[in-house]
């Protein structure tokens, strides 16, 4: 038998459960209050101790401050002050050209570069119709001073400074080849890089993406287009030295290659999980085997894994670099940006692999000799390649 609750008890009870509300939501705001005080009160700190700093070193410093140099120093300083190895303060010019390699475009003479044991650069690749190519620059050569500026003791990052400037600008470079050197003056010009080539071995098409940007998807379907149209019974994916960011790139890839289903997701700076991405019906069925290092990163990783996940391909090589963090360019008043690092991906089954990386299906090693020609290696010099081959033969039934 149902009994009735008296009137007075029932207000007594909702007046006992809102009081209990108000008192969690005051612990609660006070708490945040708090802690939006105890934040505002850090920052003065800090505020204040860097204007010790400021009014110390102008009364007393002895040299002569470049004030814009200083303000790139101190925002610099800040950023690598969080601790994160992947977040990075860029300068109006380093922004500038962090945009064109987004777009992939670059302001060149048509070469990339590599460190070699000889102590020099060595050229990587050199893009069909650059000023380089048309003046005889190969892959492999030697790349021995840039504006008479002798190159041995140099950083890559140094070399590839020097050899970007103006469009329209000349640059005097030498390259050693066999032990003989060139001197030339080529202009540099802006032009569309090549981030993706491809070639058959046997009957297998053979696509090495060397980064994924905005150029990338377009030049991945003519790659792969151009492989079937040649009658490819597999395919083969290099991603090693690969350490690109761009995820939604790398989305568009995958898309021309998986069946319908999510990509991956993204855990933002809050924990909220979304979807990175989806693919359609379309699909390629042919056999794949991918290539990867300890250099393959970031949004390469991502490719990687969500191909395995999906097990459409057996991987070669060693294990990646485990990097699943993911930054956003942030643009600042003067010009400058920061590179901050706002969410991290989860493979399409879930996986972190935050500084663990992906295992190959075969792991395969460089010697340390190898390692130090890759540029030069091909199917039969490179056993990481050589195994891909093979896999790919069985996989297409090319035996």
């Amino acid at each position: 038998m149902n009994k009735k609750i008296p009137l007075g008890a029932a207000i007594a009870f909702m007046v006992v459960i809102a009081g209990i509300t108000f008192c969690i939501t005051m612990m609660v705001s006070l708490n945040h209050f708090n802690t939006m005080v105890l934040n505002v009160k850090e920052r003065e700190e800090q505020y204040k101790k860097l204007a010790d700093v400021d009014r110390e070193v102008r009364q007393n410093f002895a040299g002569t401050i470049d004030e814009d140099y200083l303000s790139d120093a101190i925002s610099s300083g800040f950023i690598r002050g969080l601790g994160d190895k992947y977040s990075s303060y860029l300068t109006r010019e380093q922004y500038e050209e962090r945009l064109l390699d987004q777009k992939g475009q670059r302001v060149s003479i048509g070469i990339t570069i590599e460190q070699d044991a000889t102590g020099y650069p060595k050229v990587a690749s050199v893009l069909e119709n650059s000023p380089a190519a048309l003046n005889g620059m190969l892959t492999g050569d030697l790349l021995i001073s840039i504006d008479n500026i002798d190159l041995k003791t140099s950083s890559i990052s140094a070399a590839e400074k020097m050899l970007k400037g103006q469009p329209g600008t000349t640059i005097g470079v030498v390259f050693r080849r066999d032990g003989v050197d060139t001197a030339l003056e080529l202009q540099r010009k802006d032009m569309e890089m090549a981030y993706v080539s491809s070639r058959m071995i046997g009957r297998n098409g053979y696509i090495k993406i060397d980064e994924f940007n905005e150029k990338t998807t377009d030049q991945f379907k003519r790659a792969v287009n151009q492989m079937i149209s040649q009658g490819a019974n597999a395919l083969i994916f290099d991603v090693r030295d690969n350490s690109s960011d761009s995820i939604d790139v790398a989305n568009d890839v995958l898309d021309i290659l998986l069946p319908h289903g999510d990509l991956g997701s993204i855990v933002d700076n809050t924990g909220v999980v979304t979807s990175s991405g989806t693919s359609d019906q379309y699909e390629i069925e042919l056999p794949m085997c991918v290539l990867m290092n300890s250099r393959t990163s970031s949004a390469a990783e991502y490719f990687v894994g969500a191909l395995m996940d999906f097990e459409k391909i057996t991987s070669v090589g060693t294990t990646t670099y485990g990097k699943s963090a993911i930054q956003q360019l942030l643009p600042l008043n003067d010009g400058s940006a920061i590179s901050l690092t706002v969410a991290h991906f989860l493979t399409p089954k879930g996986t972190d692999i935050s500084n663990v990386g992906i295992k190959p299906t075969y792991e395969v090693k460089l010697s340390t000799e190898q390692e130090q020609t890759f540029a030069t290696l091909n199917e039969d010099t490179d056993p990481q390649l050589k195994k891909a081959v093979e896999i790919a033969n069985s996989l297409g039934g090319t035996d």
